[in-house]
């Protein structure tokens, strides 16, 4: 009697995480980017935000947000993030490149839709509102970029619950700040090097990049063109992942 009821319990939880795991892909919002064309960089900022090159790309879906606490749980049955008291509406942090994919995988073996990270252009891309904005979305200053991003003068050392500052003009939370974001490309400097101008992607290289700066960055740190890069393995608190949706 002991037994059965045991095992009623374990095929009754496995269920709810099952459910749970799809309801995630459910639950996770996105928007769609139009297709076009932008300069993709700056020749100011640091040396591997250079050269400015013209990039061309297809429509995509990307988080309205940060993949958050929450639904790293659902789909994985664990929570990571250092900051796990900030709440399920906080990003997922302490999460590596190589976990972001382990978590695609687990998320698309659902068949709730199929996911993957954005690549670097198309991050920078969905940053600048379709390529119409600069280093800030919505014309912000360093000065007043705290109406869009949690940075280091005014994020208390933390990360904060997504979708709390402004979104850009797409509508799109985060992007700025709060924690760095990784994408699919290696990384490359100068990052124009060998690369198509339509729909690039750089596969060659040891580390992977993160877009967006995060919560310990001042306000310089959290333009739309800054870069980071850091080996597939590592974790720390202030990395976290945004997904596209592939049609």
């Amino acid at each position: 009697m002991i037994n059965k009821l045991k095992i009623r319990l374990l095929v009754g939880s496995l269920l709810s995480l099952a459910a749970a795991g799809a309801a995630a892909g459910d639950a996770m919002e996105f928007v769609r980017v139009p297709a076009g064309c932008f300069d993709m960089g700056t020749n100011g900022g640091e040396i591997h935000e250079r050269p400015v090159h013209r990039v061309c790309l297809d429509s995509f879906e990307i988080g309205k947000t940060e993949v958050t606490q929450g639904q790293w749980k659902a789909v994985m049955g664990i929570n990571p993030s250092r900051f796990s008291a900030c709440g399920d509406n906080c990003p997922a942090e302490q999460v590596s490149w190589d976990d972001a994919q382990e978590f695609i995988r687990a998320l698309n073996a659902k068949k709730q839709g199929t996911y993957r990270l954005p690549t670097e252009a198309e991050w920078e891309y969905a940053c600048r509102s379709a390529g119409k904005d600069g280093a800030y979305p919505n014309g912000i200053t360093p000065e007043s970029v705290q109406r869009v991003a949690w940075s280091k003068e005014f994020s208390g050392g933390q990360s904060h619950p997504v979708a709390t500052r402004e979104p850009n003009g797409l509508g799109i939370y985060d992007m700025n700040g709060n924690v760095w974001e990784w994408v699919q490309d290696t990384f490359a400097t100068p990052y124009d090097t060998g690369l198509t101008p339509n729909n690039p992607v750089h596969e060659t290289g040891e580390k992977r990049v993160l877009r967006g700066g995060s919560w310990d960055g001042k306000a310089p740190y959290v333009r739309c063109q800054i870069r980071n890069r850091n080996l597939p393995d590592r974790r720390d608190w202030r990395l976290g992942v945004r997904l596209v949706r592939q049609p």
